[in-house]
């Protein structure tokens, strides 16, 4: 691979327990077919041949469980670190384990195993040409604000999106946004919101109703239903 192939970081935020979704077993940890779900969605990463680092971080209690479980695997170098108690401090410590040199970065969620290479590509190509990137949907029902079970206002929904993982980002841009927020006291409710308080232009291309987040056992039940 040339220089610019292997130009790519990326970042895992694993430190969550999944409460919600029950048992003792954080869910990146739980079986989807064959294997963990934090094994299959770290794998989709280990094929890429623009991926030069990968950085995991796992919950504090289990960091030599994660350790264990992707050690061995093919592909570019990974670590895994303890995680925080917040995903923003979980990417934040990622990032500073990352090798300096890599000029972008990436952050996906370790509970997302049905991200696909063309969807990792559209982002990282967007990222290449506006600095920041992130996949999304646009909302297709309808949207009302709601207060104490009682309808307040229906929202236009014409320029509302959700918004997904992964993220991609020119790695000191996010190193940035990062140290601002952690200057500020600032928690966003994921990375493109750090950079957008830059006042930086973050680009949305279109996302999959196939990259479901695992959150709750509802939701891994459906997944055991798939195939990543």
């Amino acid at each position: 691979m040339t220089g610019r192939a292997r130009c790519l970081g990326v970042v895992i935020p694993a430190g969550g327990l999944g409460t919600r979704i029950g048992g003792r077993t954080p869910k990146q940890f739980r079986r989807l077919g064959v294997a963990p779900i934090l094994a299959l969605t770290v794998g989709h990463f280990r094929r890429h041949p623009a991926v030069g680092a990968i950085v995991v971080a796992a919950p504090a209690g289990h960091v030599a469980r994660a350790r264990a479980l992707l050690a061995g695997g093919r592909g570019p170098a990974l670590t895994v670190v303890p995680g925080g108690a917040t995903r923003q401090e979980s990417v934040r410590l990622g990032l500073e384990a990352l090798r300096p040199d890599l000029g972008l970065v990436v952050v996906h969620d370790a509970v997302r195993p049905f991200i696909t290479r063309r969807l990792i590509d559209a982002v990282l190509d967007a990222a290449r040409r506006a600095g920041a990137s992130t996949c999304g949907l646009p909302i297709a029902e309808t949207v009302k604000r709601v207060r104490e079970r009682l309808v307040e206002a229906t929202v236009d929904r014409a320029r509302l999106w959700t918004i997904q993982t992964p993220q991609a980002f020119r790695a000191a841009l996010l190193r940035e946004a990062h140290d601002k927020a952690r200057r500020d006291g600032f928690t966003g409710t994921d990375d493109a919101m750090l950079v957008e308080r830059l006042g930086h232009d973050v680009r949305v291309v279109p996302g999959s109703p196939d990259n479901v987040k695992i959150t709750t056992a509802q939701d891994l039940r459906r997944a055991r239903g798939r195939r990543p």
